[in-house]
């Protein structure tokens, strides 16, 4: 057992009335594909449909429960002159949120510094320590941004000490809240704000619109590029308020302005088109990469810097910090699935749970999504030190990690989360211990793990596609989450030419169908690691893009996911966590077994196609479109080739997502159903 992982996707293609579709072009002049494209994502009326393409509007902000005793204390505290510390947070969120509210006051004479908790050590949120250090430094008020409404101890602490907390956050509360002067949270059961999925830079947005009386515009000019960047960042969903805000943002952005900013985007490259998605592969990394690699003030300082020379050369600093940051993160990656593949225990488990020693912990959230993408399933990555446990987690949508997570409170001294995210700390022994725990609760609450799925908008034909398409989807962005790219599905389409470019590393397709020619782009993938060959059938989901090259608009389709096209994805999920079951040596009821054992006449297939296929790389799924008329499955297909690696008929090595399998001559006939695990199948048949 250990073939090449299969990260397998459902397909969902979302649904479509035409007629409805049609009207809503006629009806409002709209092009028809825009008009097709709003019918899918449920945009029926001129209402919803202007607040799309407008964006909406930001409420009130003394709709916010304490918003209004929020700006009372600060005004107060400015009007006193009294020292202001805004509490952040590390990420992108936090120290946009910093920036912009330690702005404003500064503007307004106040006396304010800020304080951002370090990822190594102090970890998120308020800490003791740091509250006894600003009371040290003659501290009267603390404001928190994007933190605090967990804050209970630190609070009362603070308030022992003579100090008075303003929360802003947009964090779930527990049931008891902070004794603070104001708690502003649209997450409070008592609050009644039209919207509540801000960032924790647009719930500061909100306050600095009440502080200056309700004069949004003026706010959004000065600060709406921020509140963009934390919006962006925090991957909040881009809707109603906050599509509002990142729209203000990306047009001021547009415009230059903030030094620290613009130096960024010139040294990510994305100066030349600045939308939400450029930001989120270019300035968010590197603003993030600050709090992942110690001195996240950093970031502030940049965001607030006013001299242009000054911010050029902090930008080039922390550019390089995220250059630094991939490595770790690259080399953290390599030995995370190293491991995995040399473990089946680990390999095959429900949720996989790696760790290893003194891996840095500011990566290890972003190794944990690396893992469960290239293997479809919840994943722990943990940095184990003497002292203690630290990890971070990821999901796939159906199964909670939280709660996954709170099932193994016993053996944690800390966590939280939420269902696609989790952090935990524990003792360095308890790890084997939360291995084995959080699979058990998986076992119990999830017996078949879900799967990742690729939310298709609708099918295309491939002649209609032109560098204009994707120009009349120009009112859906800013694309994020709640609001994602379009994704097209192009099937049936026949493979013709793979031309490797960007030194090898990506893969330039040629694909035809019905006399139409198509490029498309396969990025992150080496030639050697392509499993498909010329004059195979796929179907393809892609986005598509219009560029200029050379002077002349042309359309860049790049490919998100690929499969053969006789292959169905729900079915190869179903049968592949059936052979991970196996693989986990659980027992299997009869018909389990039996769906898994292949008999003499599918071997014998299998056998042949790997001999006709010898020198070239290969994946199952290429191989199971070939054999599905056999009645192969997935599983069975994958129990065969074990069947004939154990019996010295095949050598396998495993490249990316293909494989090169190598059949082994011999001379003498081979009992192929003295395999191992063929016997084990055969025993519960």
């Amino acid at each position: 057992m250990g073939w090449v992982c299969l990260n397998i996707k459902k397909w969902e293609v979302a649904a479509l009335n035409k007629d409805r579709a049609a009207r809503l072009s006629e009806d409002y002049d709209l092009p028809a594909f825009l008009g097709i494209l709003l019918d899918i994502r449920g945009f029926h009326t001129r209402e919803a449909i202007e607040g799309l393409t407008q964006g909406g509007t930001l409420a009130d902000p003394y709709r916010m429960k304490d918003m209004d005793k929020a700006v009372e204390r600060i005004r107060r505290a400015v009007d006193d002159f009294e020292k202001i510390a805004v509490y952040g947070d590390y990420d992108a969120d936090g120290v946009t949120a910093t920036s912009m509210l330690y702005s404003y006051l500064q503007a307004m004479g106040a006396d304010v510094i800020y304080y951002i908790p370090q990822r190594e050590g102090e970890g998120y949120g308020m800490n003791r320590s740091a509250v006894e250090t600003l009371h040290e430094q003659g501290v009267g008020l603390i404001v928190t941004v994007d933190n605090g409404i967990s804050s209970m101890d630190e609070v009362d602490l603070a308030r022992e000490l003579g100090m008075d907390v303003v929360i802003t956050d947009h964090h779930r509360p527990h049931d008891r809240l902070p004794n603070a002067a104001a708690v502003v949270d649209a997450h409070r059961a008592d609050d009644h704000s039209p919207f509540r999925e801000l960032s924790g830079a647009g719930v500061v947005l909100k306050l600095l619109i009440a502080l200056e009386d309700g004069d949004a515009s003026q706010v959004v000019s000065e600060y709406g590029d921020l509140a963009a960047l934390g919006t962006i960042g925090d991957v909040v969903p881009i809707v109603d308020e906050n599509r509002a805000i990142v729209q203000a943002g990306l047009r001021m952005l547009g415009k230059g302005g903030r030094p620290g900013i613009a130096a960024l985007l010139e040294m990510g490259g994305s100066s030349k088109e600045i939308t939400a998605t450029a930001l989120a592969f270019s300035v968010i990394p590197c603003i993030n990469a600050t709090g992942r690699m110690g001195a996240p003030e950093r970031a502030v300082q940049l965001l607030t810097c006013e001299e242009e020379h000054a911010a050029r050369c902090m930008a080039a600093e922390i550019v390089e910090d995220n250059q630094r940051r991939r490595q770790i993160e690259g080399e953290i990656s390599q030995q995370a699935i190293a491991a995995i593949e040399s473990d089946p225990a680990l390999k095959y488990a429900r949720v996989i749970v790696v760790s290893g020693k003194g891996w840095h912990h500011g990566v290890v959230g972003i190794v944990a999504s690396r893992v469960t993408e290239r293997y479809g399933k919840p994943c722990f990555v943990i940095s184990e030190d003497e002292a203690e446990a630290r990890g971070s987690g990821r999901s796939v949508e159906g199964f909670s990690l939280f709660e996954a997570v709170s099932y193994c409170a016993d053996l944690l001294t800390r966590f939280g989360g939420h269902p696609m995210a989790a952090g935990a700390t524990m003792p360095p022994e308890s790890v084997g211990a939360f291995r084995e725990k959080i699979n058990e609760y998986a076992r119990e609450a999830c017996p078949m793990m879900p799967a990742p799925s690729i939310r298709l908008d609708c099918k295309l034909k491939p002649s209609i596609l032109s560098p204009e398409l994707p120009k009349t989807l120009a009112p859906l962005e800013p694309f994020g989450s709640g609001s994602p790219q379009p994704v097209f599905g192009l099937y049936g389409m026949e493979l013709r030419e793979i031309t490797p470019v960007g030194g090898g590393n990506h893969l330039r397709l040629t694909l035809t169908r019905d006399g139409t020619s198509l490029r498309c782009m396969r990025f992150r993938v080496k030639p050697e690691e392509f499993p498909y060959s010329p004059g195979e059938k796929l179907d393809l989901a892609v986005t598509l893009e219009s560029k200029m090259y050379r002077g002349e608009e042309q359309l860049s389709i790049i490919i998100r996911d690929i499969k053969p096209s006789g292959v169905e994805p729900e079915d190869c999920i179903k049968s592949y966590r059936l052979y991970e079951k196996l693989c986990r040596g659980e027992a299997l009821i009869k018909e389990e077994a039996a769906a898994l054992a292949p008999d003499r006449g599918q071997l014998a297939a299998l056998y042949r196609l790997l001999g006709a296929r010898q020198g070239r790389s290969t994946s199952p799924l290429a191989l199971l479109d070939a054999l599905q008329e056999k009645g192969t499955s997935l599983g069975r297909l994958l129990v065969s080739l074990d069947m004939l690696k154990e019996r010295g008929l095949i050598t396998c090595e495993s490249k990316g997502e293909a494989s090169y399998i190598v059949v082994v001559p011999t001379k003498n006939k081979v009992d192929i159903f003295a395999s191992p695990i063929y016997k084990k199948l055969a025993a519960w048949q």
